[in-house]
């Protein structure tokens, strides 16, 4: 009786509060886990919550998931197994100082740059004129400035390892960088991934970001700690295998999610009976094929009726 009315009746659900905290507990191990894994591994694996939550609101809360709702939750498995067999293995990234000549590399400062400018040039130039109509481009910002917010996030968490350790991390001022940056490219994500969400259906913004998202993430990555400079071809092309799997399977889950699927999407071999299929196989070995048949006699015809039309005018 309390949702859909603007209000904060729900605070006083102990179900709301249940669900808050799991979201913290969940947000709080996907922080970790980028401190101890690389991020071409971790973002990839983050369809994993998407199929989790298609299925949890199919079984608790009654939501249709179709058949190509179950195939790519099914493909999601299968290429989240593949990237897992085949994740890089990162740069040891041990302290803060690490990090900071990390991000001192030319590569990355150039990669930064060209994020920040190209994100201001989406606010301020493309906003405007292609926001309402086009998904792209508040979907890109999220992606852009969300590929420095995970670097943020790796950089403290070697910062909380260093803490719990005994170092003295809160005089450095690295750390605390780290963590303003990671607040503005936070508040900058929501903003316009609720842009986005306002203007587009979910089933539309949901798999683009998440492909513009993870595909950002992973070149990130890649420049600032090096994950693919030492992998062999096999891993490379078991990751890449991997990620278009996952991605193909997040595209049927959600661009398909409110189709139903009826007997009519069927090809039509599987719609008609066993005789009517094993009758069409004896026949096409006797016959034309059946899709040529009516045109056949039609254009026989009227090439006919044309010759008698002429004979008669002559």
């Amino acid at each position: 009786p309390h949702l859909g009315q603007g209000g904060h009746a729900y605070l006083q659900e102990w179900l709301w509060w249940a669900g808050l905290l799991c979201m913290g507990v969940g947000e709080a191990a996907n922080f970790a886990a980028y401190a101890f894994a690389p991020a071409t591994l971790v973002t990839p694996l983050g369809a994993l919550s998407v199929l989790v939550s298609a299925v949890l609101s199919s079984t608790f809360l009654h939501e249709q998931l179709n058949v190509h709702g179950k195939i790519g939750c099914i493909l999601s498995i299968l290429g989240s197994t593949v990237m897992v067999i085949h994740a890089p293995q990162e740069e040891e990234v041990s302290s803060l100082e690490s990090m900071a000549e990390k991000l001192k590399d030319p590569g990355f400062i150039v990669f930064a740059v060209c994020v920040l400018v190209s994100s201001l040039l989406l606010i301020f130039v493309a906003g405007p004129r292609y926001g309402q109509s086009n998904v792209l481009v508040y979907v890109l910002v999220c992606s852009a400035i969300g590929s420095l917010s995970v670097s943020c996030v790796k950089g403290l968490g070697i910062a909380l390892k260093e803490l719990f350790s005994g170092k003295p991390v809160l005089k450095e001022p690295l750390g605390w960088v780290l963590l303003v940056c990671l607040v503005i490219c936070i508040s900058v994500q929501i903003n316009y991934l609720n842009k986005a969400l306002d203007i587009f259906n979910t089933s539309v913004v949901t798999p683009v970001y998440y492909v513009l998202f993870t595909t950002a993430v992973m070149m990130c990555s890649a420049i600032l700690f090096k994950e693919w400079q030492h992998m062999v071809l096999d891993n490379i092309i078991g990751t890449i295998s991997g990620f278009l799997t996952i991605v193909s399977g997040i595209f049927l889950l959600h661009a398909f999610r409110d189709m139903p699927f009826t007997p009519d999407l069927l090809p039509l071999f599987l719609q008609q009976g066993r005789t009517d299929l094993h009758a069409s196989w004896r026949s096409a070995d006797k016959h034309q094929s059946c899709q040529h048949q009516p045109l056949l006699p039609s254009e026989d015809k009227g090439s006919h009726s044309t010759e008698e039309e002429e004979a008669e005018s002559v």
